[in-house]
């Protein structure tokens, strides 16, 4: 399976992370000696699964590598035009490609078993969108203290996963929806709401299960999906904030000792 990094963002002036990054991008933050990105393309690069891998946002200027082919395009418009420009490339590069590996530059604690686990179990599901979720459970034990945002719902509490699969058919996806769920996805019930007022009395109730919860989010976006509950908390570990960065920074020294 082809992988798409998306590394466009940079922290605005009013944004937490704004006095580490100063107007360059969040992927490039140091991380125990090497950009925050290159921790995530070191674990491609190892991953049995991984044949190519499309590098959003960034140029070969800035000295990231990785030992499968690697192509760099610039960063989109927006977080979603950069996901669905990363899946066009893949399908100029591999036009027989069906599923696309999307992962965020921000999770430098992901390994390559991760990724081939990822590859592994989203491959036998024939959907649009494999989207996975890591109880709160699993997060708090990995990074206690990450203050993580949850969802909880009648048979789960968890967050969202920062690597997931797609179906190369999103491309002719309705783009409105899609930016809005994008624009919100940290927030599930801003997502609850944009996906109608039964839904999201549902998941304020507490009453929907997840698997209800997906036929609901599907049903209403046209596609097919299946979540996917991961035991790496490390999918889920995204730097959003200085104390997660520096969370991550203590995690991946002790990695960088062994």
């Amino acid at each position: 399976m082809d992988a798409v990094v998306t590394a466009g963002g940079i922290p605005r002036p009013d944004e937490l992370l704004y006095p580490y990054t100063l107007g360059e991008p969040k992927a490039m933050l140091d991380i125990c000696g090497k950009p925050m990105v290159q921790w995530v393309l070191d674990a491609l690069s190892d991953a049995t699964r991984v044949d190519r891998v499309v590098l959003i946002g960034l140029t070969e200027d800035s000295g990231v590598t990785c030992a499968k082919p690697l192509t760099f395009i610039p960063n989109q418009l927006s977080m979603i035009e950069n996901i669905l420009g990363g899946i066009n490339k893949v399908l100029e590069i591999n036009p027989s490609a069906t599923q696309v590996l999307i992962v965020s530059s921000d999770i430098p604690g992901i390994t390559s078993e991760m990724v081939d686990w990822e590859v592994e179990t989203t491959s036998q599901y024939d959907v649009d969108l494999c989207y996975n979720v890591t109880t709160r459970e699993t997060v708090e034990a990995r990074y206690p203290g990450s203050r993580r945002t949850y969802l909880k719902l009648k048979d789960i509490e968890a967050c969202g996963a920062d690597l997931n699969v797609l179906h190369t058919s999103v491309v002719s996806m309705n783009m409105d929806i899609w930016e809005k769920l994008t624009a919100s996805r940290k927030n599930p019930i801003k997502q609850a709401a944009m996906l109608g007022f039964d839904t999201l009395l549902l998941v304020l109730l507490h009453r929907i299960t997840l698997e209800n919860a997906v036929k609901k989010v599907t049903s209403r976006l046209h596609i097919t999906g299946r979540a996917i509950i991961s035991p790496y908390a490390e999918m889920a570990m995204d730097v959003d904030k200085p104390h997660q960065l520096e969370m991550m920074r203590a995690d991946l020294a002790t990695r960088v000792k062994h």
